[in-house]
């Protein structure tokens, strides 16, 4: 026997019968099949991910992204100004949002970024007027070695767990940390300084995506890291052997973006070019590289009433990383307290990226105000929904009191800790739960 949800003079209840026209409720199951819409614009982990301090930011995000130098961080010798830094995170721009960071040492045209204790040491600098100038150290100077691994280890020691911290940038080296000198390329490490930072920050940061800026040497060796590609969409793929692409395929690390996160800069001042008349290699250039942040200079900081513009912004942000879409949920009508029974959702990864961390994913029952009564984990790793399709089931128990719920999912920011992740559906939202249908729960020996 066929029939519509029951309401019982819910609101949430009331939009799920407008959503919900073709979904079904039998006497034993509920099966909901959502209608799919586009999805936000300002997922978590995702997307744009602008400069805080480049002025206004005109579309939405939910990353930003600062350089900081050596010398900021650790002026003195062992004393890091960790505490101070991390109230730049507290600015407008960046309050509520993930931070992804580079460190530098040597950023062209502004002042060394060299703690002067280890000048003091003996490293030494050489000059060069290229890009603004500046100052180059000897990166191999095993003084210089020493202080940057341990450094890297005080790093970790402060973010490697801090939820609020998206991606890293594995930095340090040459110009802007960006693992070049050119035109200079005698100033730069050599291979071995390179693997010594790698190992340096994977030490350090066993629980974060990290990205080096090409995959040369022994970064080229390694299947768990990701990389950034700081010339996005102009030198992703230009034919040319020195092209982002072109590296990673020369090292087959072409695949490395299932388990670890492709992202970087867009051309500066370029972004009406690359959503204008070259949209079409820019969207081929995203495919194949899989990237799933833009910045720190994105379309975001560009102003513009080009309606163009704003719509393939967008385009390219729904691409970006994830964008998870429900195509069916299923659970049994009624369910007894305390008692489990199976949930499944079956849906799609529209993205060209996973997602990158073990989030929680939970399944919760919402009283007639959309107040959470409770919500229960179930066994599902989010990571695996790679682009294309998903499928998922798990049994679980609810101890509520008896009475109609809305069964609502939702995906826990650790740093936020709440729902945070949204679907491509017509779905009800309520505080960061997506509301998929309703459920009654039964019991004649329920004892609060």
């Amino acid at each position: 026997m066929m029939r519509c949800f029951a309401c019982g003079g819910c609101v949430v209840c009331a939009m799920l019968v407008l959503l919900f026209a073709g979904s079904s409720v039998c006497a034993e199951e509920v099966v909901v099949r959502p209608r799919p819409q586009a999805g936000p614009l300002d997922n978590p982990l995702k997307g744009w991910c602008p400069y805080t301090n480049a002025g206004d930011i005109h579309q939405p995000y939910s990353m930003v992204f600062q350089y900081v130098s050596w010398r900021e961080l650790e002026p003195e010798q062992g004393q890091f100004r960790f505490a101070e830094w991390e109230k730049k995170w507290e600015v407008a721009a960046a309050k509520g949002k993930h931070i992804l960071f580079r460190i530098y040492i040597d950023y062209p045209s502004l002042p060394s970024g060299l703690p002067d204790w280890v000048r003091k040491a003996g490293v030494k600098e050489a000059p060069y007027t290229d890009h603004g100038g500046g100052l180059s150290p000897d990166y191999d100077d095993p003084r210089m070695v020493a202080a940057m691994e341990q450094f890297i280890a005080a790093l970790g020691d402060r973010y490697n767990k801090n939820p609020r911290v998206a991606f890293l940038q594995v930095g340090m080296l040459g110009f802007w940390g960006e693992w070049h000198t050119w035109p200079r390329e005698k100033m730069y490490a050599s291979k071995q300084t390179e693997q010594k930072v790698i190992q340096a920050f994977r030490k350090a940061f066993p629980d974060k995506s990290l990205m080096v800026r090409n995959a040369s040497g022994f970064a080229g060796d390694q299947d768990w890291i990701g990389f950034h590609d700081d010339m996005f969409p102009e030198d992703t793929d230009n034919g040319k052997d020195w092209s982002f692409l072109a590296g990673l395929r020369a090292s087959g690390r072409t695949t490395n973006w299932e388990q670890a996160v492709i992202g970087g800069e867009m051309v500066p001042g370029k972004a009406k070019q690359w959503l204008g008349t070259d949209f079409d290699r820019t969207l081929a250039m995203l495919d194949r590289s899989h990237f799933t942040w833009v910045g720190p200079y994105c379309p975001a900081l560009d102003r513009t009433k080009s309606d163009v513009f704003r719509q393939r912004s967008q385009e390219l942000v729904r691409k970006m990383g994830y964008e998870f879409q429900i195509d069916e949920a299923a659970h049994p009508a009624t369910v007894q307290a305390k008692q489990p029974a199976q949930y499944s959702i079956s849906g799609q990864n529209l993205g060209v990226a996973p997602f990158y961390y073990p989030w929680s994913v939970e399944l919760a029952l919402l009283d007639a105000s959309g107040a959470l009564v409770q919500s229960q984990q179930v066994r599902w790793d989010i990571r695996t929904w790679k682009p294309g399709k998903f499928k998922e089931a798990d049994r679980i128990a609810f101890d509520v009191p008896p009475g109609s719920y809305s069964l609502a999912i939702g995906i826990r920011d650790p740093w936020q800790d709440r729902p945070a992740i949204r679907f491509a559906n017509e779905l009800p939202v309520v505080k960061g739960w997506t509301v998929l249908s309703q459920i009654e729960v039964t019991s004649e020996t329920y004892n609060k």
